[in-house]
């Protein structure tokens, strides 16, 4: 397969954000383990692939109907973007070779877009402090849609809001619920290789269309 060759005839390239475009899935996990400690609770070792896709509201409500936490939705999100945004700023990295693709990607004039199921705040924080948000023509997160990953609707939303036809956009994606709503969005999906992910190698080259262990490889020597 000449991934090449695939990403530089579509018109639209439409990333996930945590684990594809910047390394933070570690973050996550730390996360979960430190705001579930103060309830009292272990992190159990199933909660990342119960969450996977979840958008950022739909996972707070999971968080407060299985943990029993008397805090509001509204209270959970905000503890997390808090714990969270200074670790944006300062710790999280972009994935090898993700700034050279994207400055390629736009010298070729190809529409780009994020699709994830983070919130806003969070998003335009790592965005910003990594310098790479005027690359995107459109931010779309999971709680701006009815349902998150895996159905289609966040991609599909950032398609129409680029206004790209979904068969000529090109998805980045690092877990399976994710790889699965492109695909349900009728659009070419790229796995990329992550270390949070690694168990589910198999399962995402089996989902997707091809798969990256680092962006360089899409780049001409």
């Amino acid at each position: 397969m000449d991934k090449r060759a695939i990403w530089t005839a579509k018109k639209a390239i439409i990333f996930d954000l945590d684990g594809t475009l910047i390394d933070s899935m570690w973050m996550w996990k730390a996360i979960d383990i430190e705001y579930l400690g103060r309830f009292g609770y272990d992190c159990p070792p199933d909660l990342q692939k119960v969450i996977e896709g979840m958008s950022f509201t739909e996972t707070a409500v999971y968080f407060k109907e299985r943990f029993q936490i008397q805090d509001s939705i509204e209270e959970i999100k905000a503890d997390w973007v808090r714990m969270s945004i200074d670790k944006y700023r300062n710790e999280v990295p972009l994935k090898d070779g993700a700034r050279e693709f994207l400055e390629d990607a736009g010298r070729r004039k190809i529409a780009m877009g994020i699709a994830t199921s983070n919130g806003r705040e969070m998003v335009d924080a790592v965005l910003g402090s990594l310098g790479i948000d005027g690359y995107f023509s459109n931010i779309t997160t999971g709680c701006d849609v009815a349902m998150g990953k895996p159905a289609p609707d966040v991609y599909l939303e950032v398609a129409k809001r680029l206004g790209v036809n979904p068969k000529d956009c090109l998805v980045f994606e690092d877990v399976p619920a994710g790889i699965m709503a492109g695909k349900a969005a009728g659009m070419t999906v790229f796995a990329v290789e992550d270390a949070f992910s690694r168990e589910m190698r198999r399962e995402k080259e089996a989902l997707a269309d091809g798969m990256i262990e680092n962006y360089w490889e899409l780049l001409e020597e």
